[in-house]
């Protein structure tokens, strides 16, 4: 089963040079190319999208706008891929919904893993975005949700999302199972209504809002 994906990039040979790479990988197909915010939105409204690849600056409707749209209207999963790690735009794009926020300096091989992570229900953000994210957020705000919503376990979890943790290194650090940390964070996702881990570090470090 092949990943169908979307382009939205203003700069015509960022989109064929990604279509290009992309294509000859056979676990994508390259459904649409579009220039624009508010093409990549109409585009996902009308075709079977899996994941789209937005850039952030864009005319006439940015990636992030776009991001919005495409997230409340449709089934298709928003990656972001841009050469900028503006603080302006990266809270705003995971708040949205964006499964992830990556660098289009990375490898063609870390952005393919990226985009099946993301097809598969996952959050990608790379470690330099999340600096930017924990330094836009606060951190000095910290820990002042409601505590009743959550177990000791669960809060200990969210303040390990929160460090930028993976799930092995949680487990690592609370002597549970990698599978154990995983239904932890269901049920905070559940208890929340976020839709990834990302979410759930911003919710903590931005004082219980998302």
């Amino acid at each position: 089963m092949t990943i169908k994906l979307l382009i939205a990039d203003d700069d015509a040979i960022v989109r064929e040079g990604f279509k290009m790479v992309l294509g000859m990988d056979e676990s994508f197909e390259i459904v649409g190319t579009v220039e624009n915010g508010k093409e990549a939105v109409e585009f996902c409204k009308n075709t079977d999208v899996d994941v789209a690849l937005l850039d952030v600056r864009m005319p006439v409707k940015n990636g992030v706008e776009a991001t919005l749209e495409i997230c409340e209207k449709t089934k298709t999963k928003v990656l972001i891929l841009t050469t900028f790690d503006d603080d302006e735009f990266i809270n705003d794009a995971i708040r949205y919904g964006a499964k992830g926020y990556l660098l289009k300096s990375n490898p063609p091989e870390k952005i393919k893993s990226a985009i099946k992570m993301v097809y598969g229900g996952n959050a990608v953000i790379e470690n330099v975005v999340f600096d930017k994210l924990k330094e836009n957020l606060k951190v000095s705000n910290k820990g002042k949700i409601d505590k009743s919503l959550f177990s000791e376990r669960e809060f200990q979890i969210i303040e390990s999302i929160s460090r930028g943790l993976s799930n092995r290194e949680i487990s690592k650090e609370l002597f549970i199972s990698e599978g154990t940390v995983a239904n932890y964070i269901t049920s905070i996702l559940n208890k929340t209504g976020l839709e990834h881990r990302t979410q759930i570090a911003i919710y903590y470090l931005n004082n219980g809002k998302i």
